[in-house]
C-alpha cells in the first residue's frame, strides 16, 4: 500500500499563486507516476498534471503555462500561478505504478480562487 497526504490548499484571489505538496509513504518502490488530479462540485474529477519517475511532466490543457508539476523522490509538488475562477476544486495527489495497475490516492486538498 501507498499513503498520500497533500498540504498546501487554501483560498487565493484570482491571478494568484499556490502551491501543492504531496509526499508518499509505504510501498514507495513501486510508484512510477505521480501527479494532481482536481474534482470540482458537479463535475467528474480530472486530471491536471503527472510527472513520470523521470521528470517527464504531462499538462491539461486548462492549466498549461500556469501550472507546473515537479517532483523529488517520493514527493511531488503542483506551482499553480495565474489561477482563475474556473479552477477551484478538490485537489488529489495521486501515485501509480507502472502501467496504472495500482493507483493511490490522496484525500485531496481543497483550492478556493475568490477575491
Amino acid at each position: 500500500q501507498v499513503q498520500l497526504v497533500e498540504s498546501g490548499g487554501g483560498l487565493v484571489q484570482p491571478g494568484g499563486s499556490l502551491e501543492l505538496s504531496c509526499v508518499a509513504s509505504g510501498k514507495t518502490f513501486i510508484i512510477a507516476e505521480m501527479g494532481w488530479y482536481r474534482q470540482a462540485p458537479g463535475k467528474q474529477r480530472e486530471l491536471v498534471a503527472i510527472i513520470t519517475s523521470g521528470g517527464l511532466p504531462t499538462y491539461a490543457d486548462a492549466v498549461k503555462g500556469r501550472f507546473t508539476i515537479a517532483r523529488n523522490g517520493t514527493q511531488v509538488f503542483l506551482i499553480m500561478n495565474s489561477l482563475k475562477p474556473e479552477d477551484p476544486a478538490v485537489y488529489y495527489c495521486t501515485a501509480a505504478s507502472q502501467k496504472v495497475v495500482y493507483q493511490y490516492w490522496g484525500p485531496g486538498t481543497q483550492v478556493t480562487v475568490s477575491s
